[in-house]
């Protein structure tokens, strides 16, 4: 069922999202580097690679520039219409075509990078094990605001490391073994919710046996 709904909305999706990607398209090749999507590789279903795609938002080099693959708040690294793209979330509209073909599902993991998949504690492989990684998620929805965390941390890599990773495990185990098809439903709402009502503390409290930390500590 979760296919079937996946290859449905997904396609339903790109047809009435159209309208919107076209305008976003000219603008991106008018502005920035004339770069439209930007694809990078990450770790997929059973640990294997795939490469995403989103909208370019930042300089194409921008993984060997500043902070590497960490992303800050207010990051010199976007570009001019790259700001307004990921504070919506925006970009990451594109990765609705790689749902329709299978690649991801509209709720799952998010799929990491190779370098950052490296940090992941040894029972995630586990969890990744047939399991297609999401547009959205028990971890997406709790770290929304994880430029903004990274940005006040003294030290990005540890917080990132030791901080923020063992949490996004913790959640998407947990999530994996309270799974289904409602609760994916429940999510693509808290998802939309979140991105109006960012302070919305919604998550918590519709699932309170999912682990609780407090983020805004990480980092200090």
């Amino acid at each position: 069922m979760k296919r079937l709904f996946d290859v449905l909305c997904s396609g339903l999706a790109l047809l009435i999202l159209a309208p919107v990607f076209i305008p976003i398209m000219i603008a991106l090749r008018l502005t920035g580097e004339g770069e439209v999507f930007y694809r990078q590789k990450r770790i997929g279903r059973d640990g294997e690679p795939f490469f995403i795609t989103k909208f370019a938002t930042m300089l194409k080099d921008s993984p060997n520039i500043g902070t590497g693959e960490h992303t800050l708040q207010n990051d010199p690294r976007v570009l001019p219409l790259g700001g307004f793209l990921r504070k919506s979330k925006i970009n990451e509209l594109p990765q609705i075509w790689d749902i329709f073909v299978g690649k991801m599902s509209f709720v799952g993991p998010r799929p990491t990078t190779p370098g950052h998949h490296a940090y992941y504690p040894a029972f995630y492989k586990d969890v990744m094990q047939g399991h297609v990684p999401g547009l959205t998620g028990v971890g997406s929805i709790v770290f929304r605001d994880e430029e903004n965390i990274l940005s006040k941390a003294h030290d990005h890599d540890h917080c990132y490391r030791e901080e923020i990773v063992p949490y996004k495990a913790e959640l998407e185990k947990w999530y994996k073994e309270n799974r289904s098809f409602w609760m994916d439903i429940a999510l693509m709402f808290i998802t939309a919710w979140v991105v109006i009502r960012p302070e919305s503390d919604i998550l918590r409290r519709l699932y309170p046996s999912m682990p609780q930390r407090d983020i805004q500590s990480f980092g200090k």
